[in-house]
């Protein structure tokens, strides 16, 4: 979903990658579209590999398939002929994003919402050993909403490690995260946030992964907003 309220191609253009199991039209992220389209803001949303309706089968999904689609999107936006891009991820979409964004020299702003930093630590905070022995010699493993994820997501984790490469990442980032995070450990961000050449982190205090608080969602949006506005 394109949208342009300005028509103007030299205008910064925002790409939004959400997050694992989630798609290009959940609450928040049509709000926050909703928020960009008042500052003319633009925007591009789209849906991962295997999820909502993209193509693809869900449990095939990595971090560097997404790293591919997000690239192809730059691209895509490049022939139509934007010139300044910025790049938004979502948790999953955060990791993708940041990888993405070590890789090409077409992003003006890279903002982060909730991102995972390093797959394999965040794992380990959400499954036992045992619990990945078991993923592994099973080859797949079914998430706790229900979707088959193969093994091969973990496997592609070490080729994805968002510390690894921050260095590498010199344009402004933003990275917004929760204090009270269930699923993703806001110490992840401490950490990128301090490996990153230019970052800025903005903590909403008291809020969970998917921001189920109207405040602290409304928080997390402006934060955003106020941020990519600016370029």
């Amino acid at each position: 979903m394109l949208q342009n309220p300005t028509g103007d191609l030299s205008k910064l253009m925002t790409i939004i990658v959400p997050g694992f199991g989630s798609n290009k039209n959940k609450p928040n992220y049509l709000a926050m579209v909703d928020e960009f389209n008042n500052l003319l803001v633009s925007s591009f949303r789209f849906d991962v590999y295997g999820h909502g309706e993209s193509e693809g089968n869900f449990e095939d999904i990595t971090i560097s398939e997404v790293v591919d689609d997000i690239l192809q999107a730059i691209a895509f936006l490049k022939k139509k002929g934007h010139s300044r891009i910025g790049l938004i991820g979502s948790s999953f979409g955060g990791i993708s994003s940041i990888m993405a964004a070590s890789k090409t020299h077409d992003l003006v702003c890279l903002a982060l919402k909730s991102p995972v930093s390093n797959y394999t630590d965040k794992t380990k905070y959400v499954l036992t050993e045992e619990e990945i022995l078991d993923w592994k010699t099973k080859g797949y493993r079914i998430d706790e909403d229900g979707n088959r994820v193969n093994y091969t997501f973990f496997e592609d984790f070490d080729k994805n490690d968002g510390y690894k490469v921050a260095k590498n990442i010199i344009i402004p980032t933003l990275i917004v995260h929760g204090d009270a995070d269930e699923l993703v450990p806001y110490e992840q961000s401490v950490k990128l946030f301090s490996l990153l050449q230019n970052g800025t982190l903005v903590t909403v205090h008291g809020a969970d992964h998917r921001y189920t608080n109207p405040e602290h969602a409304k928080q997390m949006i402006q934060v955003i907003s106020e941020f990519v506005k600016k370029f």
